[in-house]
């Protein structure tokens, strides 16, 4: 049981490091807006989980219009719009793993005993 709790708690310490370092090379700009749709900092989960999915499926948005553009021939950025398609995919995959955290931190509050 400690053993399992360690290892969830150091996974759940790399996800933030891995956040932590994303938001670090993001830019001011992107930065000051997350700040200020927070509610002067006081977001609630929901809607920091509505603010990532839409972020995500932006990015996914965005990736298909530059492959688009790419496949048409109205654009030559292959290295951007591959990027761009990678950038989306790890995004995707984030989300993914918070959806898998947070399921089963779910899972673990209603397995305890009332």
């Amino acid at each position: 049981m400690a053993t399992e709790l360690a290892g969830l708690i150091q996974a759940d310490l790399a996800a933030l490091t891995n956040e932590a370092s994303r938001l670090a090379v993001m830019p001011a700009m992107d930065a000051g807006q997350l700040v200020q749709g927070n509610n002067n900092g006081n977001a609630s989960f929901t809607q920091s989980m509505k603010d990532a999915l839409a972020s995500v499926d932006n990015e996914q948005r965005v990736a298909g219009e530059k492959m688009a553009a790419v496949d048409s021939g109205k654009s030559d950025d292959l290295v951007g719009a591959m990027l761009s398609s990678q950038q989306a995919s790890l995004s995707f995959q984030m989300l993914m793993q918070v959806r898998n955290k947070v399921m089963g931190a779910v899972d673990e509050l209603l397995k305890l005993p009332v």
